[in-house]
């Protein structure tokens, strides 16, 4: 009975923490949506997912990521995309936002056990890489001819370099960056915070 109550305990605290880091998502994005670097805006959306990840698991930190593609269509920040290919941009935005999310949990999930700031440092790590992994796929598959076109009027002759310096570069550093700083330091305090409240 009691492992019973201390399982509903720890669910009801996982839901409510999903519940807080799902607002928070929300907010960033829309905030984000409006201060852009180059062709992106910048996005502070994968610290909660990476939180989630890291608190609740890869179930949570999916749904966080699924919320954040969600949140991108809605907010215009995904237009440019949209006017190319409707289909693709869905695809592309949800799959990359939701792969992130729960790749970060299960690499977290897997060494947590082990060493829990570096199962962090590494849950900040995958979620941006898978982030910009899945987009520059999706550019390839949906958006390829138009992604060259942009290059060759920014200057560059190989869309490759275009997609990974050009197009991605600035802001992936910047989300890797910020993850790998940050997460770890909040991860910390919570589970510092706990220690305490036990």
């Amino acid at each position: 009975m009691a492992k019973s109550k201390k399982m509903s305990k720890e669910q009801s605290l996982k839901l409510a923490i999903g519940g807080i880091l799902t607002a928070i998502v929300i907010v960033l994005q829309f905030i984000g949506a409006s201060i852009k670097f180059g062709t992106f805006s910048i996005s502070l959306i994968l610290i909660p997912v990476v939180l989630g990840a890291a608190l609740c698991g890869p179930i949570v930190s999916a749904w966080l990521g699924f919320v954040f593609g969600v949140v991108v269509l809605i907010s215009g920040d995904a237009s440019l995309f949209l006017a190319i290919s409707v289909p693709g941009t869905i695809v592309t935005v949800l799959l990359k936002g939701t792969l992130c999310g729960l790749f970060a949990g299960l690499v977290f999930n897997a060494l947590k056990s082990k060493n829990m700031t570096l199962a962090t440092i590494l849950a900040a790590i995958v979620a941006p890489v898978t982030n910009t992994g899945v987009f520059l796929l999706g550019c390839r598959i949906f958006f390829f001819d138009a992604v060259r076109e942009w290059g060759v009027a920014e200057g560059f002759e190989s869309v490759a370099k275009y997609m990974l310096v050009g197009f991605v570069g600035f802001n992936f550093l910047f989300e890797l960056l910020t993850n790998v700083v940050l997460c770890p330091i909040v991860v910390r305090i919570i589970e510092a915070t706990k220690k305490t409240n036990k």
